[in-house]
């Protein structure tokens, strides 16, 4: 029912900037927005997510204020602003659809609907 597509990976520099975009066509407006990530070896864990309404997110500790995650209703389209990267935050970066009236911790739980993911390479 839903399709998302993430866009916007590739290789940075340490300290470095990314903006990853999510296009979702469907039931936008029903579903609230998950960015995930998984690095090779290690479980998928949740980066941010962001209500329905756009008005609420859920940040994981290790964003640090680094990241921003935005919604834009009209484009159908969610935002992940990546700021002072790091290798740490080397992984593929998926998004994900979650349905339900609350945003909730922000955890694969419930999040049905998944983007193929893009490939996020901090190295110098």
């Amino acid at each position: 029912q839903l399709q998302l597509v993430e866009s916007g990976g590739g290789l940075v520099q340490p300290g470095g900037s990314l903006r990853l975009s999510c296009a979702v066509s469907g039931a936008t407006l029903d579903y609230h927005i998950g960015w995930f990530r998984q690095a090779p070896g290690k479980e998928r864990e949740g980066v941010v997510c962001i209500s329905k309404t756009g008005f609420s997110e859920t940040y994981a500790a290790f964003v640090k204020g680094r990241f921003t995650v935005s919604r834009d209703i009209a484009k159908n389209t969610v935002y992940l602003q990546m700021n002072s990267l790091s290798p740490e935050d080397t992984a593929v970066y998926y998004c994900a659809a979650k349905s339900g009236p609350h945003l909730g911790i922000c955890e694969t739980e419930g999040y049905d609907y998944w983007g193929q993911g893009t490939q996020v390479t901090v190295s110098s």
